[in-house]
């Protein structure tokens, strides 16, 4: 289960994409990078950010610790820039976090021995199964930390859920955006790290993961699906996608032996 902090100072601000993330100070006296629920990506990004990383997470892939943290409309009282002040009166209420990671650098496909076949292969399915189309060679999302790679940024997965009656259409896609994938070129065991995620990704752990989802975030995302419905619709989404893996595996393969 996600623990829950109070942030108690807003520290630095990340000018990167549309989420307007921050470095933040929490009551438990840690540092995290929080994901506004009033930035412009609304609470879906939030949804796909908990739901795929805890799926990241549940498949053995290094991922930062991810909380609940609850800003105070009062947090913005002194902060002098007006875009931030009007994003943490946005935000007031519950929000998610990620565990800054001091002293991290991003991850360089040029370096030596970059990734491992096998943590690639599995970092390759893990965003073919989610649909993440944000881990390129132009925006990694992928930081090294005390030599380990961590997978970052997770609010593009989970497409389908800014418009529901596509969801069926894209339990089976292939998803061919993996042929940009930014660790393709050393996933060579794909039919291993199947192995791995059906091994590990059972039907009690993925209902666990979707149930943390706030209503709140639920239902202020529209749609005339209730909460329930829409975790009824996420575990089914996962469940089929999971059955019907070989095809976003072969694909996955088949972009792979292009490289190569």
């Amino acid at each position: 289960m996600l623990r829950t902090v109070n942030a108690t100072r807003y520290v630095l601000p990340l000018r990167e994409g549309g989420s307007l993330p921050a470095i933040v100070e929490a009551d438990d006296l840690g540092l995290y990078v929080v994901k506004f629920r009033g930035a412009g990506q609304g609470t879906l990004a939030l949804v796909a950010e908990l739901i795929a990383g805890e799926i990241g997470r549940a498949l053995g892939l290094s991922v930062p610790e991810l909380v609940f943290i609850h800003i105070d409309v009062t947090l913005s009282r002194n902060e002098p820039d007006a875009e931030i002040r009007h994003l943490l009166k946005a935000s007031a209420g519950l929000n998610l976090a990620l565990d800054y990671l001091p002293g991290s650098t991003m991850f360089d496909p040029a370096a030596r021995d970059a990734a491992s076949p096998a943590e690639a292969s599995l970092a390759v399915w893990f965003d073919a199964f989610t649909q993440n189309v944000d881990r390129t060679p132009r925006n990694a999302n992928l930081l090294v930390w005390h030599r380990k790679l961590y997978c970052i940024d997770h609010g593009a997965a989970l497409f389908f859920h800014h418009n529901w009656p596509t969801m069926p259409q894209k339990v089976e896609s292939p998803f061919a955006e993996i042929k940009d994938h930014v660790l393709l070129p050393w996933a060579s065991q794909i039919e291993a790290a199947s192995a791995i995620a059906h091994d590990r990704l059972t039907s009690q752990v993925l209902s666990e993961i979707i149930h943390q989802v706030p209503d709140e975030w639920l239902e202020a995302a529209g749609s005339d699906l209730s909460a329930a419905d829409k975790r009824a619709a996420y575990l089914d989404f996962f469940t089929r996608r999971l059955a019907a893996s070989s095809i976003f595996e072969q694909e996955a393969i088949r972009a792979h032996a292009r490289l190569i």
